[in-house]
């Protein structure tokens, strides 16, 4: 007797390839499986790079990322898209434009404002950054930026959480309809914050983990969060389930590297 696995809804990554897995493409597709998803992916930029830190990237095309996402949707029903590392403001427009034109609900697109690596390393030039607020922001349902993102791109200083409601109410004035997480990992406690497109605020208790297995945590957060939303979550819900499977794949983390390890994206196969 044979049986029909169910389907699944298929998730796009938009970012850059992280040789060691940590991060970008490779890590989202890691989180996009683990949520019962099947993902496929856009590479923006190819990168040198291990658990010790990005040493140069390398853009592709823009004619040949604009192929690509030609090419996936006009073959595959994607449910919706999370957008990383993006490089350039060529490449950032291309990305705006392929939006524009999916008929995606921005409900189900979650951007995550790649600007600078963990080491410090440029990802995002300045144009690229100019047309991320300019023309991508507008078609996003979703903003998960750091402290530091959420600084650049608000052109103001962000340090403490009064600072980071009063940023992100600024940010939603200027992008109606955007739900903006700025996710607490340099504040102690590592709380997390929800405006949504409503003006609902949240706050979401966090608590710091006792490792080295930090690499990549803001490409699970925004993924693990697009799998949230496509499963039909609210907007609270959905930020508290991606928080709590970043912190288990953190507590499950094997060491890998000799620097900032991964998070441990596939844990739950080890409780089978």
């Amino acid at each position: 007797m044979t049986t029909t696995a169910p389907q699944r809804p298929a998730a796009l990554t938009i970012a850059g390839f992280d040789p060691s897995s940590g991060a970008g493409v490779t890590a989202d597709l890691k989180v996009f499986a683990a949520h019962n998803l099947y993902g496929v992916a856009a590479i923006t930029a190819l990168t040198v790079q291990s658990t010790q830190g990005v040493r140069r990237s390398h853009a592709v095309s823009p004619g040949f990322l604009a192929e690509t996402l030609d090419c996936l949707a006009a073959d595959i029903a994607i449910a919706g898209v999370k957008i990383g590392m993006l490089a350039t403001a060529d490449i950032a427009g291309v990305v705006a434009r392929f939006l524009a034109g999916s008929g995606i609900p921005c409900e189900r697109i979650v951007l995550d404002p790649i600007v600078r690596s963990s080491s410090g390393r440029t990802l995002l030039d300045a144009g690229g950054l100019e047309t991320l607020q300019r023309e991508l922001l507008p078609l996003v349902g979703w903003v998960t930026p750091n402290l530091d993102e959420l600084a650049e791109l608000a052109k103001v200083e962000v340090s403490d959480r009064e600072s980071i409601a009063a940023v992100s109410r600024v940010l939603a004035e200027n992008y109606p309809g955007l739900n903006i997480v700025v996710t607490g990992g340099h504040l102690d406690p590592p709380d997390d914050f929800l405006l949504t497109s409503r003006g609902a605020e949240h706050w979401f208790p966090g608590r710091t983990i006792e490792t080295t297995a930090t690499h990549g945590t803001g490409c699970t957060f925004s993924s693990a969060l697009l799998a949230q939303l496509i499963a039909g979550s609210s907007a609270p819900e959905a930020v508290t389930g991606a928080k709590q499977y970043v912190q288990s794949a953190m507590e499950a983390a094997y060491p890998v590297g000799k620097g900032r390890g991964p998070l441990n994206h596939l844990y739950r196969l080890d409780l089978l």
